[in-house]
């Protein structure tokens, strides 16, 4: 901003004051009608014998005061009071003449005064020294300003009240005394008016995240210019805007404007004092011990001491303990600290039960042989908070005709010390699952499974917003097997069912993925890049390398979605046959069976999907 260079730009610390219900309109405003009854008074006792000076100025003062209500953090208006008082000198023994309204009764006569009009033969705006104003286009604002008041007019105290009022109220001037003369023309009205100074520099204290570009764009029309306190009040309402919209505990607190044009800004931020875990009992509501660690649930927020409070940052952080998965109600509580400008955050959280057993049973479509066709049974122990500190420990037995899966999971989501939020899951799992995927059906209607026992540790992290990072280490040790569980190298065609040759196949494979997610919603954009690499510690381990890629894009065409994937992958080195990509399924072709199109070591499908609400 040019020709700004007084512009600066400042943070330290103070005390919002709160304004008592003491400080409003009504008591100047009432001193103001009381002076003007005695104005009234006095004219129509001109006749009086000469004790008062018929020629003695009738003085008028008025103050002009700004106060911001900075108890109310998200909209503080401006507010502008004046207060107007006229008296005329009088004697010492006035009283007794009759020239001074008396106190009692005062209240009676109020609205007879009110009403009261005084012809007024001119009226003119003037500085404080009675003297025109160097500019006139200042004393134009005054004048178009003046609703009632014109010359040969008859005006009451309320009439001239009020316009003291729409001159203060135009912006550009900081006090407004009206002056009544006695002449012998009649009574002249003088508003001896002081215009507020040209505007040439800006000191901003406090505001430690209000940029200062949009400082200088707020003000740097008036650089130059007189003051307009209306203007300046839009100015204020549009910081106290900026940091409504942003969700920010701040406001403009003070407004001064000193000598030389200089407005000082005072900006009152709320600064986190302190962030607090409350557990309250799911059903009295009451206080409670809680089980999780409140260095857990405080790790997740982004929310720190010494930051301006966010309302949308202290959202984010309730949506990211909820999704923690321990709490059944969140919530944030800002409270007033005891240093002043600061706040303390309460958060209270209801935590869930931890943990338990489940067991279940279901018929599985794929096996349709037997007594007990597709049958399934389920068992399942689960503690989703270990140690108080959301680590999360699974155990499932799942037992079908054919297929089985036993499995140990253990989670750590957010590895104690680490500040990438780097996650580990550690797998131990031993599964028999049908052969047909890959191999197809025998011959001789024989069955055929593949028994895994597996054993590995992933690391994951995130990398930006919406994309993840996944490496581990996993060891495999798989086979082929018949209907009774013998070990098998063959199928019935001759066809080789183990990579080395022995019943078994060892392997250690190094994995990598790296996964973009859109918005999480069904149809959204995702992609996913997978890279195995067989690494051969032993000699009769295999080694590999397989690539897998999946993309998949939605786009809305007005009450449809069009759903766009494309996925491939391929496969160098030796590797076990059963593990070759199969092609079929809800996952790749729909209305054909997992693997029915066919199996091999490289594949490309593309789909397109159109759906629609009925």
């Amino acid at each position: 901003m040019h020709r700004n260079d007084g512009v600066c730009f400042t943070s330290s610390s103070f005390k919002i004051p709160v304004p008592s219900p003491s400080q409003t309109l009504a008591s100047p405003l009432s001193r103001a009608r009381h002076s003007l009854f005695q104005l009234l008074h006095s004219l129509r006792n001109r006749s009086l014998p000469p004790t008062t000076s018929t020629h003695s100025p009738l003085l008028c003062c008025a103050s002009l005061s700004l106060t911001a209500q900075t108890y109310d953090l998200v909209n503080a208006p401006l507010l502008c009071s004046a207060s107007l008082s006229l008296s005329q000198p009088n004697p010492p023994d006035s009283t007794q003449s009759g020239s001074e309204v008396p106190q009692k009764g005062q209240s009676t006569t109020a609205g007879r005064y009110d009403e009261e009009r005084v012809l007024i033969s001119e009226v003119l705006v003037r500085n404080k020294d009675g003297e025109e104003l160097e500019r006139k286009d200042l004393e134009m604002e005054a004048l178009t300003a003046l609703k009632a008041c014109r010359a040969n007019s008859a005006l009451t105290v309320r009439e001239v009240q009020e316009d003291v009022h729409r001159i203060i109220d135009s912006g550009y001037f900081s006090s407004c005394m009206p002056v009544a003369v006695d002449t012998r023309d009649g009574i002249r009205l003088v508003f001896q008016v002081e215009p507020n100074q040209e505007f040439h520099g800006l000191v901003c204290e406090g505001a430690n995240v209000l940029p200062s570009k949009f400082l200088e764009d707020a003000f740097r029309e008036g650089h130059g210019k007189v003051v307009n306190l209306k203007r300046l009040d839009e100015v204020i309402n549009s910081i106290n805007g900026w940091y409504m919209e942003r969700g920010l505990f701040g406001l403009v607190s003070g407004v001064d404007i000193f000598s030389g044009g200089i407005i000082r800004l005072q900006v009152a931020e709320a600064e986190v004092n302190n962030i607090s875990i409350r557990f309250l009992d799911r059903k009295t509501g009451e206080p409670t011990k809680g089980k999780t660690k409140p260095e857990t649930i405080l790790r997740q927020l982004t929310t720190k001491k010494g930051q301006v409070y966010s309302m949308l940052q202290g959202k984010r952080d309730v949506d990211t303990v909820s999704t923690m998965g321990l709490m059944a109600d969140v919530s944030i509580i800002p409270q007033p600290a005891g240093d002043a400008g600061k706040v303390d955050l309460v958060m209270n959280v209801v935590e869930r039960p931890s943990g338990g057993f489940s067991a279940g049973g279901g018929i599985s479509s794929g096996i349709t042989s037997g007594p007990l066709s597709g049958l399934i049974g389920s068992f399942a122990y689960s503690h989703r908070n270990l140690f108080g500190r959301n680590q999360k420990l699974n155990i499932s037995l799942e037992r079908g005709q054919i297929d089985s899966i036993f499995r140990i999971n253990y989670t750590d989501p957010w590895i104690e010390g680490d500040d990438k939020r780097t996650s580990r899951t550690i797998i131990i799992q031993n599964s028999r699952t049908p052969g047909t995927l890959v191999h197809g059906n025998q011959h001789d209607n024989s069955s055929l499974s593949i028994g895994r026992v597996t054993a590995g540790i992933e690391f994951s992290r995130p990398l930006r917003p919406k994309w993840s990072g996944t490496a581990g280490l996993i060891f495999q040790h798989a086979g082929a097997r018949d209907e009774k569980g013998n070990p098998i190298i063959k199928d019935f065609y001759g066809s080789p069912l183990t990579a080395s040759g022995k019943p078994y196949d060892d392997m250690l494979v190094a994995k990598f993925e790296c996964v973009y997610t859109g918005s999480g919603d069904q149809g959204s954009s995702m992609f996913a890049f997978n890279m195995e690499q067989g690494l051969p510690v032993m000699p009769e381990w295999l080694f590999f390398n397989r690539v897998n890629a999946r993309a998949r894009k939605g786009v809305e065409i007005g009450p449809t979605r069009l759903l766009l994937s494309l996925s491939g992958g391929k496969v160098v080195g030796s590797f076990s046959p059963h593990e070759a990509f199969a092609i079929g399924g809800t996952n790749s072709v729909r209305g054909y069976e997992e693997g029915a199109v066919g199996s091999g070591r490289s594949y490309v499908v593309g789909s397109s999907e159109v759906s629609f609400p009925m």
